[in-house]
């Protein structure tokens, strides 16, 4: 059974970046096909965390992919998670968003948030790139979050031991593989933040 997850408030909850905010599987699945010859894979082939461990390529090819994405996300064409521009930019109507990333670099994230995200939005936005997916907990309490959405399970279990409550952003590596709130899309999101019944689902 689902926790149940009452309104959340736009500034109490906070987002992981890669396989939340960019569809960072898009993004590899295409670079591996159009430059290195693998294109027999689909997002739905990558059932684990660790790409290696499912999808049959070497691993210093894999991790090259994954290197040059997260050097220059806007090079390689990186592409936001459907919905995600609309849901963010109301959000920051009302409070600042923040985004907590694994990533050890900020700039390309930066860089890549100030291409999609129009100014009014971006001034808002509160990135912090930390390097460790197992050091989120810390950065999450600082910023006072109280739900945090992530598409890595041992992140979410982590912070539900922690008393913070994890969104999953469902994704072929984390189907079947926890109990907690989960998310298909953005506009789930949006329905959490904004519930039908609060009169600003609509605006």
């Amino acid at each position: 059974m689902q926790p149940k997850i009452l309104k959340i408030a736009p500034g109490e909850i906070g987002f992981d970046f890669d396989g939340v905010i960019a569809d960072i599987a898009e993004a590899f699945l295409r670079i591996a096909c159009e430059e290195h010859g693998y294109c027999s894979y689909t997002a739905n082939d990558i059932t684990s965390f660790q790409v290696e461990e499912c999808l049959d390529m070497p691993l210093p090819l894999v991790e090259g992919i994954f290197n040059d994405i997260l050097r220059d996300s806007l090079g390689a064409g990186l592409k936001p998670m459907p919905g995600m521009v609309q849901v963010i930019e109301k959000m920051t109507e009302q409070a600042d968003v923040t985004i907590i990333t694994a990533r050890p670099q900020w700039q390309p994230v930066a860089d890549w948030l100030d291409n999609f995200l129009p100014a009014g939005a971006l001034s808002r936005i509160n990135l912090i790139a930390m390097g460790d997916h197992d050091g989120k907990l810390n950065y999450i309490r600082e910023e006072g979050l109280r739900f945090f959405v992530d598409d890595r399970t041992r992140t979410c279990e982590m912070l539900f031991n922690a008393d913070i409550t994890p969104v999953v952003f469902s994704q072929p590596w984390n189907r079947n593989r926890h109990s907690f709130h989960a998310v298909e899309s953005w506009q789930e999101i949006r329905a959490l933040v904004y519930p039908p019944d609060t009169g600003l689902a609509q605006s």
